[in-house]
């Protein structure tokens, strides 16, 4: 079992920039991704991005250029570095992990299908 615990949400003008952090506890010495999706009200989950165990990232098309995903292995903390926020960006933020490849979970190119993930954190971003 994983525990995740999200912090750094909050309100933004658009421009602006956020950090996101996410503490994983439990088993995590088997993880091979984690990661991030979000889900704004009337829509569906978006996979952001993921990062595996090697360091190898993924994004979804929109998010590259502006976030950045990282991950201290020695604190079990995962990050997300966003920037040039737009409102578009405005979302529930979950961090999330699992024990398949981030190729099968991250949902960059489809839904997200991680099996743990946090309560998330709210972004909101004004025009």
């Amino acid at each position: 079992q994983v525990q995740l615990v999200e912090s750094g949400g909050g309100s933004v003008q658009s421009g602006g920039s956020l950090r996101l952090s996410c503490a994983a506890f439990g088993v995590t010495y088997s993880i091979s991704c984690m990661g991030w999706f979000r889900q704004a009200p009337g829509k569906k989950r978006e996979g952001v991005a993921a990062i595996d165990s090697d360091g190898r990232t993924i994004y979804a098309d929109s998010m590259k250029g502006r976030f950045t995903i990282s991950q201290d292995n020695v604190k079990n903390t995962l990050y997300l570095q966003m920037n040039s926020l737009k409102p578009e960006d405005t979302a529930m933020y979950y961090c999330a992990a699992d024990y398949l490849d981030c190729t099968v979970v991250a949902g960059t190119e489809g839904p997200p299908l991680y099996n743990y993930f946090g309560q998330g954190t709210q972004v909101t971003v004004s025009s």
